[in-house]
């Protein structure tokens, strides 16, 4: 566990802007967890030789697939930063839609390589792998909701009427 909070922390320390800044950072940070969550997950899912070589091909896969899917999440929150001081309620309803897909892709995903994944691993090891990639996850999205203030509902920025 020590090992994961230190991981999180390399993504999670030191964000304090919006925007293109949070987006660099993000990719440099992103880079960076690559290599220590690796190294994390070969820690605590102590693979025997016969899993090392299917379940590091798996995982590699995957990690590729989660890169691309939280891509899109990173956009969403790079659209609200960009669009908080003048948030309408069209620009809100996209957000909202788009943060519900890629909720729903994330999810269409794991139950995806959960399948591929116990065909190679058992249950528990399974379990504990998809356990392990989810506090991870969970980490870093608290660190960025942290960073992400709440819209004020009562600032409602109308969109202007369209004239026919």
């Amino acid at each position: 566990m020590r090992k994961l909070i230190i991981a999180v922390a390399i993504v999670a320390f030191g964000i304090t802007g919006f925007s293109q800044q949070v987006n660099d950072y993000m990719e440099v940070r992103r880079a960076a967890l690559k290599t220590e969550k690796k190294a994390l997950i070969a820690d605590v899912m102590e693979l025997s030789k016969e899993e090392s070589e299917p379940f590091w091909a798996l995982y590699n896969e995957y990690q590729g697939k989660l890169y691309t899917v939280n891509t899109k999440y990173l956009k969403i929150v790079n659209d609200f930063s960009d669009n908080f001081e003048t948030m309408t309620e069209e620009m809100a309803k996209d957000l909202m839609t788009r943060s519900f897909a890629y909720e729903s892709e994330i999810l269409k995903l794991k139950k995806n390589y959960n399948a591929k994944f116990l065909k190679i691993l058992s249950a528990r090891k399974t379990l504990m792998y998809f356990q392990t990639e989810n506090k991870i996850s969970d980490l870093i999205h608290y660190e960025v909701a942290q960073m992400i203030p709440l819209l004020d509902a009562g600032d409602v920025k109308k969109e202007p009427k369209k004239k026919k």
